[in-house]
């Protein structure tokens, strides 16, 4: 696998970390280069962006070997092993202590721009880099996260070397890696883009990361235009639900996603397909259709139920001010396509495209022939049963649409670049769809 750079390689990543959702974990990026893949992790995942700034203490006359690591708030590791063989005395580590703590201070200085660190004690470390070489300084930054009182560690790469998470198991509860080639030279052979990351980038980066939602900080580049990315509540008759609303500088269309059961807005998965989106100048609003309690009930399958709220949204979005006179599509996966095929087939409602991701357009056989929004349907090669009724709904279909299956895919999609093939498909789609009728803003 070859990443396209460290934002596509933080989403990937993100997508492998989506069992880290909703728990009460931080993600560390290791500067410089692992911060832009933290920074996309952290997001996917809803938890709080910092960096963790650590420095290898080497041998006096062999710098190269560790005898241990230091890091904020005084933390520290020794390798007492090493320390005792090389005969290093205390005044020895204390220079060199002195002098990487130096270093320390500065980075965290420049990054972090006097803002405190986010809190470990009690909670899941998720340790980022852009790949891993020799894994000195992933095993320095897991030690000195415990140091500082994680609960948990979990290291977390796009590439290594084969046996990396072996060689690392004593200082990570978890390795996380992507990759791990047979043929591993240079962490840069796996991205086409591995441009240099530089410490204002970090700094930007961190920045954003800190702000409270819809502010802009001084070296924030949203501040030149709006952007939004908050929660939003939206009543739909008797009961909320709730949504993430995701709004680029200069949008020019917007996606409403309809997940299927099992899943929500805080979706890895749903998350990475909304960044791809982002990206390409799109608004997306990421939505539970049913609060809990509903889905503990078995409404997820009430098609009706989620059209209506499904058009219930889709007026709301037309009276927002920042989302008026853009032009709509839905994005359905599962049971969530049903109800987006059958909000599309309602009178009046001028949705602009439809892509339904592994959906049950069966659902909503009825009304397939009154949808007239283009519409793209993007199946797994190795769900079978789905792939099936996609076929016979295809057929049934009287607008423009497609049919597209996924080499290797199975339901989920979770197989190693399915997932980022069905984003682009869909990012294709709305992009050609919403574009020609949505008016400039």
């Amino acid at each position: 696998m070859v990443f396209a750079n460290r934002v596509d390689a933080g989403r990937r990543l993100g997508v492998a970390l989506q069992s880290f959702a909703g728990e009460d974990a931080v993600v560390l990026g290791l500067p410089r280069g692992g911060v832009p893949v933290a920074s996309e992790v952290a997001r996917m995942l809803g938890s709080p962006l910092d960096v963790l700034v650590v420095r290898k203490l080497g041998v006096p006359f062999h710098p190269e070997l560790a005898m241990g690591a230091v890091g904020e708030n005084g933390a520290k590791v020794l390798n007492e092993r090493i320390i005792a063989e090389a005969r290093i005395s205390e005044e020895e580590i204390a220079a060199v202590e002195q002098h990487e703590r130096e270093v320390v201070d500065r980075r965290v200085g420049r990054f972090r721009a006097g803002r405190p660190p986010v809190p470990l004690r009690g909670r899941t470390a998720v340790v980022v880099d852009d790949g891993i070489a020799t894994g000195s300084t992933a095993r320095a930054a897991s030690l000195v996260a415990r140091a500082n009182g994680a609960r948990r560690v979990v290291l977390a790469a796009p590439v290594g070397p084969p046996g990396i998470a072996d060689r690392l198991k004593d200082a990570a509860d978890e390795v996380v890696c992507l990759e791990t080639p047979s043929l591993f030279f240079a962490i840069g052979e796996f991205y086409e883009d591995f441009s240099q990351t530089t410490d204002e980038e970090v700094a930007t980066l961190l920045a954003q990361a800190a702000a409270p939602t819809g502010e802009a900080t001084d070296s924030d580049p949203v501040a030149e235009g709006p952007l939004i990315d908050d929660e939003v509540h939206l009543e739909t008759g008797e009961v909320a639900v709730e949504g993430r609303l995701t709004v680029p500088a200069g949008a020019h269309g917007q996606v409403v996603f309809a997940h299927g059961s099992g899943s929500s807005r805080l979706s890895a998965r749903n998350r990475y397909v909304a960044g791809v989106l982002n990206d390409a100048g799109l608004a997306t609003l990421l939505l539970d259709l049913l609060t809990v309690e509903e889905e503990d009930h078995g409404s997820t399958f009430d098609v009706e139920l989620l059209a209506g709220r499904l058009l219930e949204t889709t007026s709301w979005l037309q009276h927002q001010p920042v989302t008026a006179g853009l032009s709509t599509g839905y994005f359905g996966a599962s049971t969530g396509a049903a109800a987006a095929l059958r909000a599309a087939a309602t009178p009046g409602n001028e949705v602009g495209a439809v892509v339904s991701r592994g959906g049950r357009p069966d659902l909503a056989a009825a009304w397939l022939d009154q949808v007239r929004a283009p519409t793209l349907l993007i199946v797994g090669e190795h769900d079978q049963p789905v792939l099936d009724v996609n076929r016979h709904a295809f057929q049934q279909l009287r607008c423009e649409a497609r049919l597209t299956v996924v080499p290797g895919a199975t339901h989920l999609f979770e197989e190693p670049g399915t997932l980022s093939a069905a984003a682009k498909l869909a990012r294709d789609w709305f992009t050609t769809h919403l574009a020609a009728r949505s008016p400039a803003v």
